[in-house]
């Protein structure tokens, strides 16, 4: 195979909890994860080129190319097996945006991965994978994981320790103010709440994570509110709705993007109504599997 486009998808966390921290510094979490069909493209093809990665469409992500995580993934798998490897040809369809909490940049990378497997004929497995893209970042499991088993996702360690959940299939109304919001500040927050429960899989499997149940919030959410008022615009807006919905608003990671889950009694009408009266931009999404 020489040639490959793959889907890019962002993701959701239904909530977030910050379950401890590790002595390496390392925060331990508690997440359920869903991809959705918004998302990025990514085309990749064999070249001839000097260069192990030429990558298209990304010069304004990263100050240096070199650290975009399209890159990195095609360099840690060939540093792992360079007998296989080649130079490729990477093209970006951007649309997630930065800084979202909606795992843009996870996605790229854990896409990319997939995608190099099987240009070069590496035939690694899902929890190979899953164990490379640990080392690039605490998101870039998930993705993997979603990709292989067409499931959403419970996750605890730092995002690595995956198990399938399944969901109720739902549309997500999800607005996206222009915020760029630092995972490291957030994390660094004396004031975040670190001591979460943790729910076992049953508890998780019966929840319900759309409606008003104060068990299962993101703990990012009133830090983030308290320091950027375009997400506390859009995230009140939502707020607005939830009598009239029946669904609780919810912030998907560190990001900025917060979204209303929505049930299928809204028709399309209503819904490009609610997406045209929101305060910033704003789409329709469903769950991807």
């Amino acid at each position: 195979m020489s040639q490959l486009t793959l889907f890019s998808p962002a993701k959701l966390n239904l909530f977030l909890h910050i379950t401890g921290r590790a002595n390496n510094g390392y925060h331990h979490l508690q997440s359920v994860f869903t991809a959705i069909d918004f998302g990025d493209t990514l085309s990749f093809r064999t070249s001839t080129s000097q260069k192990l990665v030429t990558l298209m469409g990304a010069d304004e992500l990263t100050d240096d190319i070199n650290d975009n995580l399209i890159v990195r993934a095609v360099e840690t798998l060939a540093k792992r097996y360079p007998a296989y490897a080649s130079s490729v040809q990477i093209v970006l369809e951007k649309h997630i945006p930065t800084g979202a909490g909606l795992g843009g940049g996870s996605s790229n990378c854990a896409t990319t991965l997939i995608a190099i497997n099987e240009l070069w004929g590496l035939r690694l497995s899902a929890d190979e994978l899953i164990k490379i893209g640990t080392s690039l970042g605490a998101d870039v499991p998930f993705f993997i994981f979603a990709h292989f088993h067409k499931t959403s996702a419970i996750a605890t360690g730092i995002g690595e320790i995956l198990s399938a959940i399944d969901l109720p299939d739902c549309g997500y109304l999800v607005l996206l103010p222009d915020e760029h919001v630092s995972t490291a500040t957030l994390f660094g927050c004396d004031e975040l709440k670190r001591d979460c429960p943790v729910y076992s899989h049953h508890a998780l499997s019966g929840a319900n994570f759309f409606g008003d149940n104060a068990l299962f919030t993101n703990v990012f959410t009133p830090l983030v509110l308290a320091r950027s008022a375009k997400v506390a615009h859009a995230f009140g807006y939502l707020c607005d709705l939830e009598h009239k919905i029946g669904t609780k608003v919810r912030m998907s990671g560190t990001g900025s993007a917060v979204f209303l889950p929505i049930p299928h009694k809204l028709n399309d009408t209503a819904i490009n109504r609610l997406i045209d009266n929101a305060p910033c931009p704003a789409l329709f999404a469903r769950g991807l599997y």
